[in-house]
């Protein structure tokens, strides 16, 4: 029997994929499915009663002009839209959900909830692991050891970070929409019929996803804070936060890469991590969830098909 770690490669990898002329994405929300499309961000979300309701805005400009195809300012701008997006898409779930209890979550409050998530992770995954490492600074000769040790504590905070988080139930049940997320993805890359039956066979990880992205991140972040050196404390810390547009955006770019060279060898054996990784962040949904996907899916298609634009 295949490992839990093989049979998304095999998915991923075998056979021929559908040249697609866009490539759609998204995230899971509570109790839905966000995907982006051409024009248009779908929002498909369960109400408690169980009816499947979608909320479909127009992308502003900035997320279809020329930066979001222009490599490295690409990374940047796609950093913006998956933030200003996510967030908008969770804040409807979230009130969606509380419908039965009849309360409502402001924006305000979901952008502080945010603005304090992200000072945490910066908190969390630059910062403490820079102080760790300076604890042992006086034993480290070398600055490239210095920054792989600094690294590997990043590294080990981050999976910590996603095997703790996904013990709450909350967010188990947001991994498994996130798993269905991608199956309905993957089953739309490889053109089979968009039902349910179908869908179920496909693989809950992707080359593309947001997981990825996030080690591949981590692992830029060495090679970049190893340039820098080991300058004064401060500047070592300004360093951090100043080059996360510059990580992020190389970080893009190798996914990127990566997306459209997957069959090869070495571009599998190095998205292999990335891939494991998925096993935190997704798992297998139930039939109800993939539907909830699926509409998201079509309507953003259905949006896109009214008035074809240019592959982007």
């Amino acid at each position: 029997m295949r490992s839990e770690l093989q049979r998304p490669l095999l998915f991923l990898y075998r056979g021929r994929l559908m040249k697609v002329k866009f490539r759609y994405g998204g995230q899971a929300v509570i109790e839905g499915v966000m995907i982006r499309g051409q024009k248009a961000v779908v929002t498909a979300v369960r109400r408690p009663n169980g009816e499947v309701i979608t909320d479909s805005r127009p992308l502003p400009s900035l997320y279809t002009g020329w930066m979001r195809k222009t490599p490295l300012l690409r990374g940047i701008i796609v950093i913006i839209e998956a933030m200003v997006l996510g967030i908008s898409s969770l804040l409807y779930s979230a009130n969606i959900s509380l419908e039965e209890e009849n309360e409502e979550i402001s924006g305000k409050t979901v952008w502080l909830m945010i603005t304090v998530a992200v000072v945490l992770a910066v908190v969390l995954f630059l910062i403490i692991p820079l102080f760790l490492t300076r604890l042992i600074n006086p034993y480290i000769s070398s600055s490239l050891v210095f920054h792989l040790i600094e690294g590997a504590i990043r590294l080990v905070i981050f999976i910590a970070y996603l095997k703790l988080v996904g013990l709450l139930p909350d967010i188990r049940r947001v991994f498994t929409y996130h798993g269905a997320e991608h199956k309905a993805v993957n089953a739309y890359e490889h053109g089979v019929p968009l039902e349910v039956e179908a869908v179920r066979e496909y693989s809950k990880a992707h080359v593309r996803c947001g997981t990825s992205f996030l080690f591949v991140v981590l692992v830029i972040a060495i090679v970049v804070f190893a340039l820098v050196g080991r300058p004064s404390l401060w500047l070592m810390v300004l360093s951090r936060i100043l080059l996360i547009p510059v990580i992020a955006a190389l970080g893009y770019e190798f996914i990127h890469f990566g997306a459209n060279h997957a069959g090869n060898p070495l571009v599998k054996a190095v998205l292999l991590p990335g891939l494991w990784l998925q096993g935190m962040t997704t798992k297998e949904p139930e039939d109800d969830q993939i539907e909830v996907a699926l509409v998201a899916l079509n309507k953003a298609r259905e949006i896109d098909a009214e008035a074809p634009q240019p592959s982007s």
